[in-house]
């Protein structure tokens, strides 16, 4: 276990190593109203990369790299269309609905402003999903409104990369903290926490062993359902080399296995089973998943990397289909170091909320393929990110200074947070950061004796306490944070 103590002192832009548990670094500033710790459940150093990669990227994915200052303000816009959408159902511009559709999204109301007096410490789960951003993306390029659900910020902000540091020596993760005005409420402030997860070199690559596990199902059919999952599957065989293994498990009325696990060397072999896939029949996901597990674990690599990647539209609609069996058959095949990675697809029947849960709990990521593009960003250019995890149930807790922070309140992260007690138990399930992973969290922050907003009330000096003058050194130090 690691723990990392960011003390709200320390200097804008400053990156904190991972030196060992309980270390701490304090300095001199006033930018940071809030003390960050951060814990992971096992640190993963020694799993190898995956395969080496062409860093070539569509000039769509530069244009949005390069606009990638302003993702909270783009995820803050999102989210206030999507307020006007009806949930599960697509809404033309318009206005004319389609009743067709039977996506599911899980209902989550946005956090609410906290008092700091009240509530000291915010505690999450990171998170490293961006299937928000391709979805939200689809219905915007078709002339529809998303459903409010759909739009996730901490997926939108995390969709793209950020320049933090690297972290130093073979640490994991760096820490990046900063603080700037909030463009939406001038008097308040925006808290930015960064982590960047060690980039791993493609030539130290170690072995790894995949199973693509793939809904051949009836409603797979459209060119933007299994067609672009067998296209996108072809941008990562041609990075296999012959240390690799892959397998290819179909699940459709009755789960099987396409190909057996084969070198990866051997790229017409798996290349002409991708070729040969078909979608019919309903879908018996629980089987085809089952199956996936057994084959990895067959040919398990130790200190490589051991995945099942699920390409699918979640619509699971024969055998055992409640998310709790799914998600507990996942979370209980995660233990033996076998993971999960779902790549989501489809529109009027995505089942979202599936896909995300089996992610989650299989100790991996959900990506949305919206488009080979996508998928060339997903399993070419981040596939360190996508398969390798070099830290698990990572945990992250703020502590915020009442004296100086009236309220706070975390944009996103809605399904992911926790209770304080919840941050030093090892027995609650957290999430992992890939290689070359960032993850950022956003806090809009009301400084004491800001002005009111309709959301945030002013609230009344008190009237029978007064300032300590005798405060600790901590407090005087405290008293410099914001």
């Amino acid at each position: 276990m690691v723990t990392v103590v960011v003390l709200s002192g320390i200097q804008r832009g400053h990156v904190l190593p991972v030196a060992g548990k309980d270390a701490t670094a304090a300095g001199q500033s006033n930018v940071a109203p809030a003390e960050v710790e951060v814990e992971t459940g096992e640190s993963v150093a020694s799993e190898p990369p995956p395969p080496a990669l062409n860093p070539q990227a569509p000039a769509e994915f530069r244009e949005e790299a390069g606009t990638a200052a302003l993702p909270a303000a783009r995820a803050n816009r999102a989210r206030g269309v999507a307020k006007s959408a009806v949930v599960n159902s697509m809404q033309s511009a318009s206005g004319a609905p389609h009743n067709f559709n039977t996506a599911e999204y899980d209902h989550f109301k946005e956090n609410p402003f906290l008092p700091a007096a009240a509530n000291p410490l915010s505690t999450f789960s990171i998170d490293v999903d961006t299937a928000s951003y391709a979805n939200v993306r689809r219905f915007i390029h078709s002339g529809a409104l998303p459903p409010k659900d759909a739009v996730r910020i901490e997926e939108m902000v995390n969709y793209f990369s950020y320049d933090y540091a690297q972290p130093e020596a073979d640490q994991p993760f760096s820490i990046n903290l900063e603080v700037a005005g909030c463009p939406w409420q001038p008097e308040h402030r925006l808290v930015r926490i960064g982590l960047q997860g060690r980039e791993v070199a493609n030539e130290k690559r170690g072995a790894s062993n995949l199973v693509f596990l793939l809904d051949v199902s009836g409603s797979m059919e459209p060119a933007e359902r299994l067609p672009l999952i067998k296209q996108s599957l072809r941008l990562l065989v041609d990075r296999l080399t012959e240390n690799d293994r892959v397998a290819i498990v179909l699940y459709a009325g009755a789960s099987g296995l396409a190909l057996p696990s084969t070198p990866g060397n051997e790229k017409e072999k798996i290349l002409a089973a991708l070729q040969d896939l078909k979608p019919g029949g309903s879908t018996n996901g629980a089987a085809g998943i089952e199956l996936a597990y057994r084959i990895a674990s067959e040919h398990f690599i130790k200190g490589g990397v051991n995945r099942v990647l699920l390409a699918t539209d979640g619509d699971f609609n024969v055998g055992v289909t409640s998310q709790g069996d799914l998600v507990r058959l996942v979370e209980e095949k995660a233990k033996t170091g076998v993971f999960l990675s779902v790549l989501g697809v489809g529109n009027d029947n995505l089942r979202d909320s599936t896909m995300q849960k089996l992610a989650d709990n299989g100790n991996g990521n959900y990506a949305y393929l919206d488009s080979l593009e996508e998928a060339r960003k997903v399993l070419v250019q981040q596939i360190n990110g996508t398969l390798m995890t070099i830290a698990k149930d990572v945990k992250v807790q703020v502590e915020f200074n009442p004296s100086r922070v009236g309220s706070y309140r975390l944009l996103g992260y809605e399904k992911r947070m926790l209770r304080k007690e919840d941050f030093n138990d090892d027995r609650v399930d957290a999430g992992e950061i890939g290689a070359g992973h960032t993850v950022t969290a956003l806090y809009e922050v009301v400084p004491s004796g800001a002005g009111g907003s309709p959301e945030v009330p002013p609230v009344d000096p008190l009237k029978y306490q007064a300032p300590n003058p005798n405060m600790t050194s901590f407090s005087r130090f405290s008293e410099e944070m914001l």
